[in-house]
């Protein structure tokens, strides 16, 4: 038993295979609707080992065969036993995975991949349907960057654990890059450098070509008068001593993170782009709050950009990861009477997003990383349940998410209703991998449009 898999993918072999050579490739592969988390990625294609972790306390481990390796024609990598945690998979499930890469031509790679293994290819199908939809975007829009001039950079990156800073990263580095994670505790390797929030140090930047700045305290909680505190102190002034610092030290490009709080939490059915008016409330007071301290790195002559940022889609966090396993259980909904604007980013829009802001110079200010299309909350939940195959019709009376969130909070967050149009993005003639929540929803989950609709 097992499979066989292949896509054409519009790049030159080599380039190709040294993708996939690269520290954060597993990370840009790996299904996001899968249990598993990579606890370590190979270290090498020849003879590394990659392990992931399971439910129940279990570990995958796959190790790659030297004998096998032929760059840049194939690679194998098989199950493999490390410790009691790998034994029951290691023991009784068969897997051995063949990559190989044919030339097409001089500028596509035909991709193949030969897995032998009883688990039943109707599984294992929409993995690679996932894997090669990943690797043929992340490469389409390196090349776009470079066919800009967008050379192999240093980044700075706050946040580099987190939903996004995680992607970010793997994306960067899978392209080439070099990403300096900025961290609170002491560095483990040379590639980390320790951050205080407070007083950062003065050669804290130093060789960076830019810096992207995405750490800030959740702001998912009840507003309490503590969690509103830590909402604020941890995004205004550590922002502020970044950009400050960024300025000092020259680097060119300075990019932050921000949301589309800034237009307040109910604007109707207005349509709002860039240039609509500040909002009122908690959030839109701390957006903005935020937004200034970036700008401290301008008087210096950095460019800045400001990501105001939609609510984000990704099995492994935000929204959809609270939501998903309630519609799969069939207890999803709208919420009230449905009618409030969702303006929504798939995680990978958003990775490219931050990306064209390192290349693109003529991009400064805000932007709404939002996709082009809002949806209605109704329209959201249908198009969930259509992905998860359950059925979505009793509303969710806002006296729920308030029991957890508060008054404040439902206002602020689940039942806030923002129409926001990605307008600057739209203008520059952005490419958005997907622009639908249909679409969106099936590759993140494992549907394809077909199974979804």
């Amino acid at each position: 038993m097992g499979i066989e898999c292949s896509t054409i993918v519009a790049a030159p072999r080599a380039e190709v295979f040294d993708w996939f050579g690269r520290p954060g490739a597993f990370t840009r592969l790996a299904p996001p609707w899968q249990p598993a988390a990579i606890e370590s990625e190979a270290a090498s294609l020849a003879d590394g080992r990659a392990v992931l972790r399971l439910p129940g306390g279990l570990r995958w481990v796959a190790q790659h065969s030297a004998a096998d390796f032929d760059p840049p024609r194939r690679f194998v990598d098989r199950i493999a036993i490390d410790g009691y945690r790998s034994m029951p998979l290691g023991r009784v499930l068969p897997w051995q995975h063949i990559h190989e890469f044919e030339v097409v031509d001089d500028g596509h790679t035909r991709l193949v991949d030969r897995v032998d293994t009883p688990i039943p290819a109707a599984l294992l199908r929409p993995m690679f349907d996932y894997r090669y939809r990943q690797i043929s975007d992340d490469l389409a829009a390196h090349r776009r960057a470079a066919a800009q001039g967008f050379e192999k950079s240093t980044i700075a990156l706050t946040g580099a654990s987190g939903l996004v800073g995680s992607a970010l990263s793997a994306f960067l580095i899978t392209g080439g890059h070099r990403v300096i994670s900025l961290v609170r505790r002491p560095p483990i390797n040379a590639d980390e450098r320790q951050w205080d929030p407070e007083s950062p140090s003065a050669d804290l930047l130093q060789g960076a070509d830019a810096v992207i700045h995405l750490a800030g305290a959740s702001i998912a909680g009840r507003f309490t008068a503590t969690h509103k505190r830590a909402i604020a102190d941890s995004r205004i002034e550590p922002t502020r001593r970044l950009a400050e610092l960024a300025g000092a030290t020259g680097v060119p490009t300075f990019v932050s993170a921000s949301a589309i709080g800034y237009y307040g939490a109910d604007r109707g059915d207005e349509l709002l782009d860039e240039t609509a008016s500040r909002g009122t409330g908690f959030l839109a007071d701390v957006v903005a709050d935020w937004e200034a301290a970036a700008l401290a790195a301008e008087t210096t002559g950095t460019r800045v950009v400001r990501v105001r940022t939609g609510i984000v889609q990704s099995p492994r966090g935000g929204t959809l990861r609270l939501l998903r396993p309630l519609f799969t259980a069939g207890l999803g909904g709208p919420l009230g009477d449905g009618r409030q604007w969702l303006s929504w980013i798939g995680i990978d829009d958003l990775i490219d997003i931050y990306h064209r802001a390192l290349w693109d110079s003529d991009l400064s200010g805000a932007i709404n990383a939002v996709a082009p299309q809002p949806v209605r909350n109704i329209d959201y939940t249908h198009a969930l349940a259509r992905a998860v195959h359950r059925p979505a019709i009793l509303p969710i009376p806002r006296f729920g998410p308030a029991l957890l969130l508060g008054r404040e909070g439902v206002d602020q967050l689940t039942a806030a209703s923002q129409r926001v149009l990605p307008d600057r993005l739209t203008a520059a003639g952005h490419h958005f991998r997907s622009q639908d929540i249909e679409s969106t929803l099936g590759h993140l989950l494992g549907r394809s449009t077909s199974e979804a609709g």
